[in-house]
């Protein structure tokens, strides 16, 4: 399983104290999930939250990337089949042809960006249908 999380404070709306919000994505029976739970220091105020099968809130987002930085999906093959590579992008995120056309170029130049259990999610779907593809995870050029 890949997973990755960070901690963050905020201000409890019960009581005005410290909570500490623990959120985090990872990779589970082939699919992408997110979580969060927050637990306030002063007060009973306590919640957990998951989901998957749709776009990761963007508060979690900021907060992967934040913390650990970006991660790059790169195609690793010469020749890597546009079709294929359009099918995952429009399956993992729902896109129309256009879209997803526009995306696979970005794909094939410069690379995708995100946190690394997306990158990774999308390299594995990748994978499956024989597209090589690489994650670069640290110093990332956004």
């Amino acid at each position: 399983m890949i997973t990755q999380g960070a901690k963050t404070t905020t201000r409890c709306e019960d009581c005005g104290g410290v909570l500490v919000r623990d959120t985090g994505q990872f990779i589970d029976r082939d699919q992408l999930w997110w979580g969060t739970e927050g637990t306030c220091e002063t007060c009973p105020n306590r919640w957990c939250e998951q989901d998957t099968g749709g776009t990761t809130p963007e508060e979690i987002r900021h907060a992967l990337l934040a913390e650990h930085g970006p991660a790059r999906l790169r195609l690793s093959g010469a020749e890597s089949n546009l079709i294929s590579v359009m099918q995952v992008l429009r399956e993992t995120y729902r896109l129309s042809l256009g879209q997803a056309r526009a995306m696979a170029g970005e794909l094939r130049s410069t690379g995708l960006v995100g946190t690394l259990v997306e990158m990774e999610f999308l390299a594995a779907g990748l994978r499956r249908r024989s597209v090589a593809a690489s994650v670069v995870h640290g110093k990332v050029v956004t």
